[in-house]
């Protein structure tokens, strides 16, 4: 399996400032580096691809810096789903100038925008063509494009595997996978074993923390049925850790988050990899 982090355990966002990251999260075991990119987010692409060559790890693009709520490829507007088409060709073409193996995340839509009702069939129709747009494009510059469901809390369009499953049949394209979250899913699925094998071997990843954005284990977050269902589909994908900063001046307050989910980084690797490790080792 590939081990990764998202740099938002040490960070708000990604800069060149912020290169010697890529070195030190190599030393502490990680084998790739999820960057979040947004309209605010400038850095010298050409020396983050160069620099994670140089250091020996891979790369991962996500959006999750400032994103127009209008760029959602699931809406009736056409304009707006041509803006959303832009903004997502955009950054699978920054993904794929730094290197990146993947562009993955709530793709779909636009987290934060919750209807109080299920996704409709036009939505998903909508939402489907598009990405298997999005997935050729993707395709043709060597990127993976990789859905991610969220709670019932920031979404009403994907947040539960059998709606990855269906979403993934429908939008029918080579390129597209899926990832689980093992935070979102605490809200939304009972059973976590039977949830991977509804997506199976179209699995491409796992962001891992505990139900409290904390380090995973000892929470609520039923770690074994996953380590089962990940087996059973012989998962040998990638397992990124994932929370926010809590540190003083940390993204976690100005994400909602006021326990103390992650107050340092490189803890938080060390003592996740460790666990996942022994997990999924032992499944």
């Amino acid at each position: 399996m590939t081990f990764g982090a998202h740099i938002y355990l040490w960070m708000d966002g990604w800069s060149d400032a912020a290169l010697p990251l890529l070195g030190s999260a190599r030393a502490l075991g990680l084998d790739c580096l999820e960057i979040a990119w947004g309209d605010e987010v400038e850095f010298d692409l050409a020396a983050t691809r160069r620099e994670a060559q140089r250091v020996g790890i891979g790369l991962i693009l996500s959006p999750g810096g400032v994103w127009p709520m209008e760029c959602d490829l699931s809406l009736p507007d056409p304009d707006a789903r041509a803006l959303a088409r832009a903004w997502h060709r955009r950054a699978v073409d920054v993904a794929a100038e730094i290197g990146a193996g993947a562009y993955t995340g709530a793709i779909y839509g636009h987290p934060g925008r919750v209807e109080r009702r299920g996704p409709t069939g036009d939505e998903l129709t909508r939402c489907a063509e598009e990405l298997n747009s999005l997935a050729q494009y993707a395709a043709d510059r060597g990127v993976r494009v990789v859905l991610e469901p969220m709670s019932h809390f920031r979404t009403h369009l994907l947040h539960t595997p059998a709606q990855l499953s269906r979403l993934l049949d429908l939008a029918d394209h080579p390129n597209l996978a899926g990832l689980l979250d093992t935070y979102h899913m605490v809200t939304e699925v009972r059973d976590y074993a039977a949830g991977v094998r509804q997506v199976g071997r179209r699995l491409w990843g796992i962001h891992a923390c505990e139900n409290d954005r904390g380090v995973p284990g000892g929470g609520l977050v039923p770690w074994g049925p996953l380590a089962e269902g990940l087996a059973e589909v012989g998962f040998d994908g990638y397992v990124g850790l994932e929370s926010y900063n809590s540190g003083p001046g940390g993204l976690a307050r100005r994400r909602g988050l006021f326990n103390d989910p992650c107050p340092d980084g490189d803890v938080f690797v060390t003592q996740g990899l460790a666990f996942l490790r022994d997990l999924l080792g032992a499944a």
